[in-house]
């Protein structure tokens, strides 16, 4: 049996690897099925129930047809290798653990926020924010710090699972929370924010900032910087909860 292990670049130590390989290769554990036992009496010639209608009839012409088409086989498409890493640039082999892989998306005019339209009505306010694809980062940004790495052994988190920073009325330091929106968008449109997008939640007074764990401290760093946080800011994992602050 033939065995394809797909790694990432940063991440080839051999004893890891072979250690993988085997709990892939493990049998799953077979259980034994109870026999089954009819809930009427099997041995009974009258079935308690019965159909409503009579089975479909159909003619020997449309059997005949049925038949010759079960008959022909059915080609192969496609080719008989199959890369489940194709398209996914953390695998590749020129990619390093501190550059960011961000998708595609769209530019985002901020200019027309809470403005009002031609006709005089008030647009809705926005409340999602993303950011866009920059390679002017790559050298700013360093590896996760041996703090955070431990917390991320501990829980057995990737460094591409996604967590979010939260800012709480706590760390407004004389703002508001719209202040602190416009800034934040800003910086989103800027691209001082790598894998980022946020979101603002006006019925808890907080803002939702989501990125990638690798690039979570510089992320924060930039937000209290940036935003004039402060108090701490807490970074949060889904079925985690807290694990970090800055």
């Amino acid at each position: 049996m033939e065995v394809v292990l797909h790694y990432r670049p940063w991440q080839k130590d051999p004893a890891v690897l072979q250690k993988i390989t085997e709990e892939a290769l493990k049998e799953f554990p077979l259980r034994k099925l109870p026999s089954f036992i009819p809930w009427f009496p099997s041995h009974s010639c009258k079935l308690p129930f019965k159909p409503k209608r009579r089975p479909p009839i159909i003619s020997a012409e449309e059997a005949e047809q049925v038949k010759q088409h079960l008959a022909i086989p059915e080609t192969v498409c496609g080719s008989l290798i199959y890369d489940c890493t194709e398209g996914l640039q953390e695998f590749h082999s020129d990619l390093k653990a501190g550059q960011h892989i961000q998708a595609e998306y769209g530019k985002i005019n901020f200019s027309s926020l809470g403005k009002q339209s031609a006709n005089g009505s008030m647009k809705l306010r926005r409340s999602w924010s993303v950011s866009v694809p920059s390679s002017d980062l790559k050298d700013k940004i360093f590896p996760p710090s041996r703090e955070l790495q431990s917390i991320l052994e501990n829980l057995k988190l990737h460094a591409f699972y996604r967590a979010r920073w939260i800012i709480e009325p706590s760390t407004f330091n004389n703002q508001t929370l719209e202040d602190i929106w416009v800034k934040l968008n800003q910086m989103i449109k800027h691209n001082e924010l790598p894998s980022c997008n946020a979101t603002i939640r006006r019925c808890e007074d907080q803002i939702w900032v989501f990125c990638d764990i690798l690039y979570c401290e510089y992320v924060g760093s930039n937000l209290r910087k940036k935003l004039n946080l402060g108090g701490i800011i807490n970074l949060f994992v889904h079925r985690h909860g807290v694990i970090y602050s800055l």
